[in-house]
């Protein structure tokens, strides 16, 4: 009986516009924040880390997304907002998610743009008190979120030679 409650539902859900199925599940599932952050390397291999005016320990510049926004155009945009630099930014990111406070960090390494000064990273919003560039085996206290993300970007990333999943795109 259950199951077949179960099948009705799911007919009825596929019948439905769009536009309701997705008002419905964003009010039945879980809902996260999806931000982005960078650690940005200067040449030297010391990292930028800023001190928020509202945490106790040392952070990367990073924030939400805006809705609709591309993730490396949110971290890209964040560190300009939050410390007046342009960057590039380097590799694939990695992917953090954190159940307990329903977030999840698009983590990025960054480097600055060519002919930006490494001298140029200040504070540019009133949530950043201080920005300052640290050599790696010297870090201060760092929040919960910034050694989470530093660790994922630590371990490999997806192996360039695994095999392909074997399934061509629609239409060929």
């Amino acid at each position: 009986m259950r199951d077949r409650i179960h099948l009705a539902l799911l007919r009825l859900y596929q019948r439905m516009p769009t536009p309701i199925r997705r008002r419905i599940v964003r009010t039945v599932a879980p809902s996260y924040t999806v931000g982005a952050m960078c650690f940005i390397e200067r040449e030297d291999g010391a990292v930028l880390l800023v001190r928020l005016a509202y945490r106790k320990r040392w952070g990367v510049p990073g924030g939400l997304l805006q809705r609709g926004e591309e993730a490396a155009d949110g971290a890209r945009r964040e560190v300009f907002e939050e410390v007046g630099v342009a960057v590039d930014l380097i590799g694939e990111p990695r992917v953090v998610v954190d159940a307990e406070p329903q977030r999840v960090d698009i983590v990025y390494r960054a480097r600055l743009a060519d002919g930006v000064d490494p001298d140029a990273a200040a504070p540019q919003s009133p949530e950043i008190l201080e920005a300052r560039w640290f050599p790696r085996e010297s870090l201060p206290e760092l929040q919960h979120e910034t050694v989470t993300a530093l660790l994922a970007l630590a371990r490999p990333g997806p192996s360039v030679s695994a095999p392909p999943l074997g399934v061509e795109a629609p239409g060929r």
